[in-house]
């Protein structure tokens, strides 16, 4: 067992002592199943958008996840004045860009919300994460295009990582994490995911509850998307053949059910140093 994956299994064993509260500004077709999966990981969500209360909630929150699967006027004002409140704080601030790439507005507020905001965090997949990146992307929706796969993941996140001086989360078949030096590659996960809405929502919210726990925000990206990544490969192996809708429960069962021993059996984690 690598050094990594020790430390990842620290942090599986402290989430549900300290039970950190999660500040989740997100999409509404997923905030049910990420209020579930922080809950499930050992975690407390509280699910507020509105631009007169984000700040005192942000304040007596461990960490905050910002998503903009949903976006409309009034979160994007929302989002900003709660990630500027969790700088002041010191408050860790995880971004998901959702489909960034596929829409003007989706792009404006990407780049605005990452001007505007120091972040500590950038979670997406390789799409999202080439758009941030400054590539010309194909996406056209929230998943990964398949003419963007061709690009190099490890040499993205780092480029990403480096500009925004951030951890950067990428998620696929392989999913990349680097903090600019460090890099570590994850082969946790069943295709099936890709068939259940709010995953990578999930994923997201479930890096914010690691990183309301300790200030490593790369060990808490590799464990969040670990975490999820073994949720996906327990829940295939027990409702994969039933269907969806039972796929879809299983990981919320699996995430409730991680813990150190779990984790230590199925993590696939390699870490590549520079």
């Amino acid at each position: 067992m690598n050094h990594l994956t020790k430390s990842c299994i620290e942090l599986i064993c402290d989430i549900r002592k300290k039970t950190p509260l999660i500040h989740n500004i997100t999409n509404y077709v997923t905030v049910n199943d990420c209020a579930n999966a922080i809950l499930a990981i050992g975690a407390s969500p509280i699910m507020a958008d509105d631009a007169s209360e984000v700040e005192e909630i942000v304040s007596i929150a461990s960490a905050l996840v910002i998503n903009i699967g949903t976006l409309n006027e009034r979160t994007i004002e929302s989002m900003i004045i709660a990630g500027k409140k969790a700088n002041k704080l010191h408050i860790p601030v995880i971004v998901d860009p959702v489909g960034a790439g596929a829409s003007s507005l989706r792009n404006k507020t990407t780049r605005e919300i990452l001007s505007q905001v120091k972040i500590d965090v950038l979670r997406g997949n390789l799409s999202e994460i080439s758009f941030v990146a400054g590539l010309s992307v194909s996406t056209k929706g929230v998943d990964t295009a398949k003419e963007d796969q061709k690009n190099d993941a490890t040499d993205i996140a780092k480029i990403v990582a480096d500009k925004l001086s951030c951890v950067v989360g990428i998620t696929g078949e392989v999913d990349t994490i680097s903090d600019g030096v460090r890099v570590a590659k994850i082969a946790n996960g069943n295709k099936l995911m890709t068939q259940v809405t709010g995953t990578g929502c999930m994923t997201s919210a479930i890096v914010g509850s690691f990183c309301g726990i300790t200030t490593d925000y790369y060990t808490a990206t590799v464990t969040g998307i670990t975490a999820m990544g073994i949720s996906g490969d327990i829940a295939f192996e027990k409702t994969g053949a039933v269907g969806t809708g039972s796929f879809h429960i299983g990981i919320i069962d699996a995430l409730s059910n991680m813990n150190s021993d779990c984790f230590s059996e199925r993590a696939k984690i390699d870490e590549i140093k520079y």
